[in-house]
């Protein structure tokens, strides 16, 4: 007899197949994810850079403003990440 978790894992496959990546479609993800992890680094290092400054000359504000920007710059890139490696994913199919 088959549990109740292995049933709900029968009935989503039924429903949403996994995919089958290819190993080039593997290392373009990859990569893609290699070059999504620095850009978001080098966007951090430079705006805390500048939250740094503002707190150095005491503009409580415009810090905040900049820890606003450093986690909308954060979902911007995470999302194009997530929108390109979904395009190298249906390109196999």
């Amino acid at each position: 007899m088959k549990s109740a978790y292995e049933l709900a894992m029968e009935r989503l496959g039924k429903s949403s197949p996994t995919v089958k990546l290819t190993d080039q479609q593997k290392a373009d993800i990859a990569e893609l994810e290699n070059r999504y992890k620095a850009k978001i680094a080098e966007r951090e290092i430079f705006v805390k850079d500048e939250i740094h400054k503002e707190i150095q000359k005491g503009d409580i504000e415009a810090v905040a403003q900049l820890e606003k920007q450093l986690i909308s710059d954060r979902k911007s890139l995470q999302s194009e990440l997530e929108e390109l490696k979904e395009k190298i994913r249906l390109r196999g199919s």
